[in-house]
């Protein structure tokens, strides 16, 4: 079983991406001043956890929007891949805490997942509305540094073409 993390006091919440576009590996990082810690996850998935972040912002008093972009601590080496993420606010702290889970193998095949009843490791942050405000405007620009989607399918392109889907 992987190790679990928590971070109460978060100086450094992000995500990024290692590799070339068409081809990243990307990461969700969170820490304090002493550690940190990297977990690997996909673009969809930082996509999602952004756009919550930003209707969970919305509920929440006016925060100083960042223009800052949160770059990866290198190195960046996956402690485990994540499975699912969960937002919830800490009303008493004003913080926001993200739960991040770990994808247990066989955890997609039901029939598997009963029989084994692995339970998979968590990091918990509690991070300030400021540093989620930071953490979309990363997630944006990072999504926006991909490949550049195919105008009629939306799909990615890829430098040694495109099949499209549309045109068939």
């Amino acid at each position: 079983m992987s190790e679990s993390f928590e971070y109460r006091e978060v100086e450094h919440f992000t995500a990024g991406a290692v590799g070339a576009p068409g081809d990243r590996t990307f990461f969700l990082q969170v820490g304090n001043g002493t550690s940190y810690v990297s977990v690997k996850l996909e673009k969809q998935q930082v996509e999602a956890l952004a756009q919550f972040l930003v209707t969970v912002l919305e509920d929440l008093p006016a925060v100083t929007e960042s223009t800052e972009r949160v770059e990866l601590r290198e190195p960046a080496i996956a402690e485990w891949v994540v499975g699912q993420i969960a937002v919830g606010v800490d009303d008493s702290g004003g913080e926001i805490v993200i739960l991040v889970e770990e994808l247990v193998p066989g955890q997609l095949d039901e029939d598997l997942a009963d029989s084994l009843e692995e339970e998979g490791a968590r990091l918990r942050a509690h991070v300030s509305p400021a540093q989620a405000s930071q953490f979309v405007k990363t997630a944006r620009q990072l999504m926006k540094s991909g490949r550049p989607p195919c105008r009629l399918c939306g799909q990615p392109l890829d430098p040694s073409g495109h099949i499209c889907p549309r045109l068939n």
